[in-house]
């Protein structure tokens, strides 16, 4: 059996999939926060798929986390992201962003561990 790597730094795209499960977000979620959020748009393929990169994932991340955390609507969220500027606040979100990319990675990986032995748990 193939060993697989538990942090997935080297991977280049994301499939809608993944970023859900990453994320803990429905695909029909991240497709309409893509109609909503001009500065998400990741990329499709030549079959028409997403492909996210995970600076995608970080602003997923910084959205959901201006949704669900701080409770600003679409709009005040659309807004908020439009507007902030290079201060320690946005470091401090891009920083958030990144930790719960890496951290739903981390999750996926082990659920896919989780999967394969399934008799153990």
């Amino acid at each position: 059996m193939p060993r697989r790597k538990i942090i997935t730094d080297d991977k280049l795209y994301y499939s809608i999939s993944e970023v859900a499960q990453i994320t803990r977000l429905e695909p029909y979620v991240l497709r309409f926060w893509e109609k909503e959020f001009p500065m998400l748009k990741p990329k499709k393929n030549s079959g028409g798929n997403r492909t996210y990169q995970k600076q995608d994932i970080e602003v997923v991340n910084r959205i959901k986390h201006l949704l669900y955390k701080e409770n600003y609507t679409i709009a005040g969220a659309r807004n908020r992201l439009k507007s902030i500027k290079p201060t320690t606040e946005k470091k401090e979100l891009v920083a958030s962003a990144k930790f719960q990319t890496t951290v739903g990675e981390i999750r996926k990986e082990i659920e896919s561990l989780l999967k394969l032995f399934p008799c153990l748990f």
